[in-house]
């Protein structure tokens, strides 16, 4: 049984298309019309579909908004499910939604399942479900980064695992080159800065500043500086509080507070108020006395000492040259030179360093080295295979004497290399390897690049038939090919109708055509048609079935769709593609 996943697409105002069902079926579905531009449309919205790139100008002049619904069948168990279901989706016996809305604005929005989801998650359910391939895939099959991917996904585990292991290795490579050249190519600067460094780091040591000396120097030297006023002032002080002993008629508020003291002292028990009060006297009292000691202990302790406040002073100027360079405060310049001491520590160790990194770029090199010998021998096995497995496919498309091969080398190079096969190679982030897909059309006919060996109609046979062989490899469940026959006309188009019909077999095949030897082979077979009212282009899409597909059959023949001769042929082919699958 067939497992098909694309059912039912429903397109409203894009483009030339409004309000169109595109349905679906196990098997091959072959769309074609009178021009390409409708069929284009519809590979088109299959594109919003799958998370391709909105464009405004794709909604059609006068509309809102282009809206695209999708009804896929998926297996519960497949990745596309587990990563819909991850997101929030909901499936409903095996059925997944899916819908884009492009606004005229150009704003877009995606739905699973029922959930808003980021337009990005459709592209990654389209890698497991749908293989889309064009007129574009054929441009980039030329380009051998694009050849060399190809054999790589064909190999599966035996190139991927020392791929893998290849580019961790490529990558560490790369940083650990690129610290050498910076050590390297800077040591004159980060000696000159480890000079800096020493200086500053030894300029603070010879001081050994403690945190908060400077705050601590400051407030000394403030007081030195004020020693005999401060002393004059504590002086008086003491005197007003506790008066002076050679002035015995003098009065202090001591004796003033006493006198206070005892007169209240003496009524209290009369008033409980009044007691109070002169609790409190009495406490101002012993304030006073205290404050009074305090006066004195001060101003003897006050020591006017110019020698002292010299030596201050100069100790604060060696603190000020530290703060002027290394930091606001003496605290900043003890940090910077914790800071500083590491960053030398670092710079010191440069020549450590340097060695430390050249022998493990050497061992890199050397690994990355083995492992490319690894991909280079992965890659050869796998290349046979798969050039073996298109050669086959090619026979089936009326290619019978054409060959593919592999050309798989490397280029040597005296500098900056790895060594495989005993000599120094170029490398990259995927190995030393150049791969080249090699066709000989015929034999006696050298084997040259598909770009230079293949013909527009060759192309899209080699095209098909590596698709073929991946689709046994690596199989998605459907397949769409975006006029792939081009080029390709008479028994070829024949062969390559068969060729998907077989394909048909294993995975739902979608293909949008001009050629009416690939439409016959088609289990269903759909046409876009254009109406126009004089102001807006319309197009739909419709099934051809009994009569109606052989008119289209006709008229893609020889344009004639009542032509007796051209029914005729399309009866024969449609009989043919059933007898021939």
């Amino acid at each position: 049984m067939v497992f098909h996943v694309l059912e039912e697409m429903r397109i409203r105002a894009l483009g030339v298309i409004d309000d169109a069902v595109v349905e679906l079926s196990p098997g091959f579905t072959a769309v074609t019309g009178e021009t390409g531009a409708g069929k284009t449309m519809v590979v088109t919205s299959l594109g919003l579909l799958l998370g391709g790139r909105a464009d405004a100008a794709l909604v059609r002049i006068g509309a809102k908004a282009a809206v695209v619904e999708g009804r896929l069948t998926v297996d519960a168990r497949s990745a596309a499910a587990v990563r819909a279901e991850e997101a929030g989706a909901e499936l409903e016996d095996g059925v997944l939604l899916i819908s884009r809305t492009l606004s005229a604005e150009g704003r877009s929005r995606a739905h699973v399942g029922g959930r808003s989801v980021p337009v990005g998650l459709l592209g990654e359910l389209a890698d497991d479900l749908v293989a889309v391939h064009g007129q574009t895939d054929q441009q980039g099959l030329l380009r051998p980064a694009r050849q060399r991917q190809a054999l790589d996904r064909y190999a599966g585990a035996a190139v991927a695992g020392p791929l893998e292991k290849y580019a961790g290795a490529y990558r560490r490579l790369r940083a650990v080159s690129a610290e050498l050249e910076e050590l390297t190519t800077r040591a004159r600067e980060r000696a000159q800065e480890a000079d800096l460094l020493r200086f500053g780091l030894e300029e603070v040591a010879a001081a050994e500043p403690r945190p908060g000396e400077d705050e601590e120097l400051a407030a000394e030297a403030e007081r030195l500086g004020h020693a005999e006023a401060l002393a004059s002032a504590a002086a008086v002080a003491h005197t007003a509080l506790a008066g002076n002993p050679e002035d015995p008629e003098g009065v202090d508020a001591a004796t003033l507070v006493a006198g206070a003291h005892r007169a209240v002292e003496a009524v209290r028990s009369h008033d409980p108020a009044l007691a109070g009060l002169a609790d409190r006297i009495g406490e101002v009292g012993i304030l006073l006395s205290d404050v009074a000691g305090d006066l004195a202990g001060y101003a003897d302790n006050l020591d006017a000492d110019p020698i002292r406040l010299a030596a201050v002073e100069e100790r604060r100027a060696a603190l000020t040259q530290l703060t002027r360079k290394y930091g606001e405060t003496i605290a900043d310049v003890l940090v910077w030179a914790e800071q500083g001491a590491a960053r030398l520590a670092e710079l010191d160790g440069d020549d450590d360093r340097i060695g430390e990194l050249t022998a493990e770029r050497d061992a890199l090199r050397t690994e990355l080295g083995e492992l490319a010998q690894a991909l280079t021998d992965a890659r050869t096995e796998a290349a046979g295979r798969f050039a073996e497995a298109v050669t086959a496919e090619l026979a089936s498309l009326a290619m019978p004497h054409a060959r593919v091969t592999f050309a798989i080398r490397q280029t040597e190079t005296e500098e900056d290399g790895i060594e495989v096969g005993g000599r120094p190679v170029v490398f990259g982030p995927h190995g030393a390897d150049e791969v080249e897909l090699l066709l000989a059309p015929h034999p006696g006919a050298p084997p040259r690049p598909i770009a230079k060996g293949a013909s527009g109609g060759e192309l899209s046979r080699v095209m098909l038939a590596v698709e073929v062989v991946f689709a046994g490899s690596d199989p998605v469940p459907t397949y769409l090919f975006d006029e792939v026959d081009a080029g390709v006309g008479g028994k070829a188009a024949v062969e390559v109708g068969r060729r998907l019909a077989q394909l048909a077999r294993s995975a739902q095949v979608v293909v949008v055509t001009h050629l009416p030897q690939v439409a016959a082979f088609a289990d269903r077979h759909l046409v876009v048609e254009k109406t126009n009212d004089g102001s807006v282009t319309r197009s739909g899409v419709k099934a051809m079935e009994g009569e109606d597909r052989v008119r289209e059959l006709s008229r893609m023949l020889a344009g004639q769709e009542d032509s007796e001769l051209a029914r005729a042929h399309a009866e024969e082919l449609l009989e043919a593609a059933r007898a021939g699958r």
